[in-house]
Parts: C-alpha cells; structure tokens; sequence
C-alpha cells in the first residue's frame, strides 16, 4: 500500500458534532459564559484550547480554560456509549483498505473519547494508525495532524487524500500538500468547505463510498 486515505473522525465517520455543540454551550454557560450554539458549531473541530480562544478570544481568564474543557469532556462523555456511526462509514474504510489504501485517522480525540469513537466506527482491522491529540503541538487547522498521519502511512503528500468535514479540516490539508475532500455531514455548508479547500465534497460517508469511482480517491492509482 503505497497511498494513504486520511480521514477525520468526529462529523466525518461519527455523528457527534452537534454533541459537542450542546456539551460545549453547556459548559460555557456552567462558567458564566454566554455562547450562542451557531458559534460553537462553526468552532467545532478545534482542539479544546483553540476552541476555547476562538470563541472566548485572547482577553479571556486562560486560568478558565481547563475548567471549561474538563466539563465539556465530562459532559460529552456521558454519551460515549451512544455514539453511532455516520452512514456506511467502516464500510467506506474497509472498500479503501481492499483497494490498497492505507487507512489513518486524524482527530483532536484522545485516550477514552477516541477509544468510543473507534469502537463506533467498528473498523479498527483495517485502521493503520492514528494521529491524536497526544501525538502534535498544534491540533487543526495546523497541518500537523495531518502531517503526522502521513508519517504513520509513510506515504508522501502527493500520495494522500484527507477527508473532513470542517473549514478547518480543510485548512490544515490544504497546508499539509494533500488533495481534500468535504463531507457535508458536520453541518458545514458547501461552498465553506470549497473555500477552505476542498476539491470534491459528498453529502456522508455513505454517499463517498457510492461514487467512489469518480471521487479524489479514484485519481491516485497504486504504483
């Protein structure tokens, strides 16, 4: 396997955005923060500190922010055990490893929240490895996680694809030299996705796998 399929997890593979939203907003508003659900949603897929920046900005207490994220996890964890996987996400996964693709994923998740996640997606035979949150400096839009995802396929950029479901998915990508691709199942409006750099977006997982053939994935031949 001489190419990489990188994949984001949370809004890509698994429906958990809107999760994350309401834990999020709840959180804020715990601490004394009003934070309108719209904003959340578009910071969603940010690390925790950058989330927290994006929304609450730099004159913000700092000494809040790991209060803030240890009630959000708190608060989403409650959900672990309930998380579903988007349509015929493992099935898209599993099609890509018959192909010769080498699966990674990608993700700000991390120890107990990334282990749910995995076993929602149930596809972990054919998962080469993943680039957490434990595993960079700088989460997304950064290119590091993607960077460091190609390290584990040991597959260059030209080589790769990254699918996401978010602006900064695609950021981090686009700075990463790989080809992306959106997922409109996040919530994140097309022409967004395109902005921020994807050449080709499908509405889920599901709908990826169906017309895989004429998709990014069908333009990088195994050599």
């Amino acid at each position: 396997m001489d190419r990489a399929a990188v994949f984001d997890v949370d809004g890509t593979l698994v429906d958990t955005n809107h999760l994350h939203v309401v834990t999020w907003w709840e959180a804020f508003r715990q601490a004394g923060h009003d934070v309108p659900m719209h904003a959340v949603h578009r910071a969603v897929g940010l690390g925790s500190t950058d989330l927290i920046a994006h929304l609450l900005g730099d004159g913000r207490d700092e000494e809040q922010d790991a209060e803030l994220s240890a009630a959000h996890k708190a608060l989403y964890g409650q959900y672990f055990d309930r998380l579903h996987a988007l349509p015929r996400a493992g099935e898209l996964l599993r099609r890509l490893h018959s192909d010769g693709w080498r699966v990674v994923l990608a993700t700000s998740a991390s120890g107990a929240e990334l282990g749910a996640l995995r076993r929602a997606i149930d596809a972990d035979e054919v998962i080469a490895g993943t680039a957490s949150a434990d595993d960079v400096a700088r989460g997304k839009p950064a290119p590091e996680p993607v960077e460091r995802a190609l390290e584990l396929a040991g597959v260059p950029a030209s080589r790769a694809v990254f699918v996401g479901d978010t602006v900064w998915d695609m950021q981090a990508g686009a700075k990463a030299g790989v080809r992306c691709v959106g997922l409109l199942c996040g919530g994140i409006p097309r022409a967004d996705l395109e902005e921020a750099g994807a050449g080709a977006v499908y509405d889920d997982p599901a709908d990826l796998l169906g017309r895989l053939g004429d998709s990014p994935l069908a333009e990088t031949p195994r050599q």
